[in-house]
């Protein structure tokens, strides 16, 4: 079976494609790249964590005896652990890469192979290719893990306490620890359940996990932070206000969340809502990174305040090459994903929560009243984004179509730019945007609107669903 490597490692389906005869072809490839081409001055160690999806313990288990058998000291973590804490470890042990056996908010008939280069982030397009290269090279080598334990290659232990003692350096944990928020967190069934509980136990917040249970079947969801997921803990939070509600994906490196009283907050709004933060409280400097169909309300924050954006094309890795270089304050993504350069360049769902947390033990103000007054400054933003089945061998005419022809106005505002990269994205004058975006491996074209109204927005959609049939 060929094996194709997708953003940042491999995903398919359990038993199908995703098998232990696959996965170790694919650790056998990755273990000969580190051999030939690890990064220098690192050391030949792999970190290698899993979630809770189905035999995710038992495939890292099976990666960690091909990695040992290859010569690597190997660290496996001891229990499901969130994709930001093996990242992490894998920068502060100075390690060649990482290994995570997650398929992130994917169905939970999913498993993947993620690889995490030297820097603690994921590992860019130019790794996973020559990973791929790599692939049925040599034959696969094994160790079992009783021996390997005994001569000390695979060492196992719990990464997460270095990853909340990072966190808390970077946040005033004081402040949050005498706050005495009520706190909420929805962990989707994820491996994020009961870290907001270590991290605060002894504080004088009051912590809530929802949705904490181990169940590889996500509840009969995929555990995504979208409004779509949010119906159970909605009704508990109206029944019993809390002061936010952070919801995180499958590893816990992506973000949603909802006021005190189950109203959906957007990805945007809480995006806004650290970069304010961090701009206003925290008096910090650097440049911001941003994908492209993330909201405009952060080009006006940052116009606001001098603050030098940049902008990238869709997808972290995009966003972590950015945050390798020096200067960066803060990198995110429209699908919830927050990077903090103080701790790795990567995304990390349970450092944005404490973010949040900071935010409301410094100003004593509600989401709700934050969020009005970054509106009432900065404009309304509304957004929504539409998913549709477009055939792949069409899109590139599709493509050159919106390029040649972009349409004159956009809800009677003149078209002022039109960026022609990752998609084609319309930027009217009064500041209300369309883009057209193909998905990365399917059959799918992303619509993505933001404007003023939500009235508006939908007016928006429906022009890009009529440019598909243009063209």
């Amino acid at each position: 079976m060929n094996i194709k490597f997708g953003t940042d490692g491999w995903r398919a389906v359990i038993a199908e494609e995703f098998t232990f005869a696959n996965l170790e072809r694919v650790a056998q490839a990755s273990a000969d790249y580190w051999n030939a081409e690890a990064a220098g001055g690192t050391d030949k160690k792999i970190i290698i964590g899993y979630d809770r999806r189905f035999l995710s313990d038992q495939f890292a288990r099976r990666a960690s005896e091909v990695a040992a058998a290859n010569g690597f000291e190997v660290l496996l973590t001891n229990a499901p652990t969130p994709t930001p804490a093996v990242s992490f470890a894998v920068k502060q042990n100075n390690a060649c890469g990482g290994i995570m056996i997650t398929a992130s908010h994917n169905p939970p008939s999913f498993n993947g192979f993620k690889l995490k280069a030297h820097y603690g982030g994921s590992a860019d397009s130019a790794i996973c290719q020559a990973v791929e290269k790599f692939i049925d090279k040599t034959p696969v080598r094994s160790i079992p893990l009783e021996k390997a334990t005994a001569s000390g290659l695979i060492k196992i232990a719990d990464l997460r306490p270095a990853h909340y003692q990072a966190i808390k350096n970077i946040v005033d944990f004081k402040l949050i620890a005498k706050s005495k928020l009520r706190f909420a967190h929805d962990a989707l069934f994820g491996v994020g359940a009961g870290c907001f509980e270590t991290l605060l136990a002894r504080t004088t917040c009051k912590v809530t996990t929802l949705n904490g249970a181990h169940d590889p079947n996500f509840g009969g969801i995929n555990p995504e932070p979208i409004a779509l997921n949010y119906g159970p803990s909605s009704a508990y939070l109206k029944k019993h206000p809390h002061d936010l509600c952070l919801v995180t994906d499958g590893d816990a490196d992506r973000v949603g969340g909802m006021d005190g009283r189950g109203n959906a907050l957007t990805t945007h709004q809480i995006i806004c809502l650290i970069l304010h933060h961090f701009i206003v409280n925290k008096k910090a400097k650097g440049r911001v990174i941003k994908a492209l169909t993330t909201t405009s309300m952060v080009d006006l924050i940052c116009a606001h305040y001098g603050i030098e954006l940049v902008e990238t094309p869709v997808g972290f890795k995009y966003i972590c090459a950015e945050m390798l270089k020096p200067g960066v304050m803060l990198g995110f993504e429209e699908s919830g994903g927050i990077g903090f350069p103080q701790l790795m360049p990567e995304r990390d769902g349970i450092a944005s929560g404490m973010m949040l947390l900071e935010l409301l033990a410094t100003e004593r103000a509600s989401v709700n009243k934050l969020l009005a007054r970054l509106e009432k400054q900065f404009g309304p933003h509304h957004y929504a984004r539409l998913d549709t089945r477009f055939p792949l061998e069409k899109r590139a005419a599709l493509m050159d179509f919106c390029k040649n022809s972009p349409p004159p106005k956009l809800l009677n505002s003149t078209v002022a730019e039109v960026k022609p990269y990752d998609g084609v994205k319309f930027i009217a004058q009064n500041g209300a945007w369309l883009m057209l975006r193909g998905s990365g491996t399917e059959p799918i074209l992303r619509i993505y609107a933001e404007a003023g109204f939500e009235t508006a927005v939908q007016k928006l959609l429906k022009l890009g669903l009529s440019i598909t049939k243009q063209a």
